[in-house]
């Protein structure tokens, strides 16, 4: 029986003002119904941000440190129960459990990393030019938050904006992806529970497309966050502008793997493997262009085939499945036209390219794992995000040709070089036109103590998650502030 998520308003969970609903289900049994989960309304946005904005004058004046104790409270509750909301996650979006286990110790730890910034919020002292003054900034809230989260990271992503704005003073409302209700709930849930005061936290379910766009320009928002399309990013990008409201938007990668003739091919074939078919590819990061020296093309093409026809593809629940199902039927239709078009476009078929149908795998969204050779780089395939289980494998002539095809796109968010030498590793690291560069290891696998993000369309604003220029950035604003206590009127670069 589908359980019921439900709003959060104010500290109180409600049904959508309209009464309607909609429904998640299990990608991998479309027969089973997860969750119900209200079909809000403009009615229920006004509603949930009026209780963030009457709730932030007291939230911002709470010291920070406060603030950290109710994040750790909740990093500790989601440790205890890591494990029931992995099962979640896996029964509402289709991941396997063990990635589900991640998608959830992804918010544990950054709801602990940001709890610890409570006692930092760090901004700066400096000397003043002039005597009996000083000067210092400091980090200054921006009021209610506005957070659009996608499907594939049910339980990641929101903590990647709820908790770093929550630390830093402001408010939030968040609207999940309508796709994945129940994990959004029990997350947020999570958190109210942790001692977060009415109107701090609230949530607001449906479809993007009725309250999306009421939630990005109400009056009352501060600030947007956005995972997803690019082009509803660009979208709400233009939004923001001409509401001259500040904004982040993550919105995709077509993400390289290069493989040099010296490159270690055991551990490049298990990278290209976990990087391209993880998540059955439905990872921004994911590893859907395999980029291989020429003088390994074929030995590496041929061992990585062979590799990716042994994954097993199953319901994520079941403890031998490797990949499991997309999230839908649109996505799944989305991913088998694409590799149509890989076919028309005269790249080679290699394995898979076809759904999965054998038995009980008739009855949910399940893609096999699909290898192209012979791709070239202004290939469909090789350029447009699929976001499913296709990679393209596509030959170089040498590093500097590889780098040139990877930069060849119009996404630029990670990036992954297996190579011995360090200096062509080095070389790499530098001229690869994206946020993120791995070496020798995959394009997936970032870490919350960094910033997360990208170049070019993979997005607009400062980085999610921590460190320099992360999501704090985004959730404050600078104040300067100068006290004069000479008792006299000192004029600043003025010599008298």
């Amino acid at each position: 029986m589908a359980e019921q998520a439900l709003n959060l308003i104010n500290g109180v969970w409600k049904r959508a003002a309209s009464g309607e609903t909609l429904t998640s289900m299990n990608p991998a049994d479309i027969d089973e119904s997860v969750a119900t989960a209200p079909s809000s309304s403009a009615k229920d946005v006004d509603e949930a941000v009026a209780a963030a904005r009457a709730a932030w004058l007291a939230w911002r004046a709470t010291p920070a440190p406060k603030r950290g104790e109710i994040l750790f409270r909740a990093a500790e509750r989601l440790a205890r129960e890591k494990e029931s909301l992995a099962v979640v996650v896996t029964r509402e979006m289709g991941k396997v459990l063990p990635e589900a286990r991640g998608d959830v110790q992804e918010a544990i730890d950054m709801t602990y990393y940001m709890a610890g910034e409570g006692r930092r919020l760090s901004g700066e002292t400096v000397p003043s030019e002039l005597p009996d003054k000083d000067a210092k900034s400091v980090r200054v809230p921006l009021g209610v938050c506005a957070q659009i989260t996608p499907w594939n990271f049910p339980v990641a992503i929101p903590s990647w904006k709820i908790v770093p704005a929550l630390i830093a003073g402001n408010t939030v409302v968040l609207k999940p992806s309508a796709v994945t209700p129940l994990c959004a709930t029990r997350f947020v849930q999570i958190l109210h529970e942790a001692g977060l005061p009415p109107g701090v936290l609230n949530l607001v379910h449906g479809h993007g497309e009725e309250i999306g766009e009421a939630l990005v320009s109400h009056a009352g928002v501060a600030v947007v966050s956005f995972t997803g399309s690019s082009a509803v990013g660009e979208r709400i990008e233009a939004l923001c502008g001409r509401l001259h409201r500040a904004v982040c938007t993550e919105t995709g990668g077509k993400n390289p793997l290069i493989v040099m003739d010296d490159a270690d091919l055991d551990l490049a074939i298990e990278g290209a493997l976990w990087g391209g078919f993880g998540t059955s590819g439905q990872r921004c990061t994911a590893a859907s262009r395999v980029i291989v020296h020429h003088a390994v093309y074929d030995a590496f093409t041929a061992r990585f085939v062979e590799a990716a026809k042994k994954l097993r593809v199953g319901p994520g629940l079941e403890p031998a499945t490797d990949v499991g199902p997309v999230i839908n039927a649109a996505q799944k239709q989305k991913v088998l036209d694409y590799i149509e078009i890989g076919k028309k476009e005269g790249a080679k078929l290699l394995c898979g390219g076809r759904a999965a149908t054998a038995g009980k795998l008739a009855n949910g969204h399940f893609i096999a794992p699909t290898v192209f050779g012979d791709v070239a780089s202004t290939m469909r395939i090789a350029q447009e995000e699929i976001f499913g289980p296709v990679v393209s494998v596509i030959k170089a002539r040498d590093l500097a040709h590889a780098i040139e095809i990877a930069n060849g796109v119009a996404y630029g968010l990670s990036a992954a070089i297996y190579s011995r030498d360090v200096n062509k590793t080095a070389v790499a690291e530098r001229d690869l036109d994206t946020g993120i560069v791995y070496i020798n290891a995959s394009t997936i696998g970032a870490e919350i103590q960094l910033p997360f993000g990208g170049t070019k369309r993979t997005g607009l604003g400062p980085r999610e998650a921590g460190g320099r220029g992360g999501a704090l950035d985004l959730y404050t604003k600078w104040k300067v502030i100068y006290r004069d206590y000479s008792g006299k009127l000192q004029k600043a670069q003025i010599q008298e």
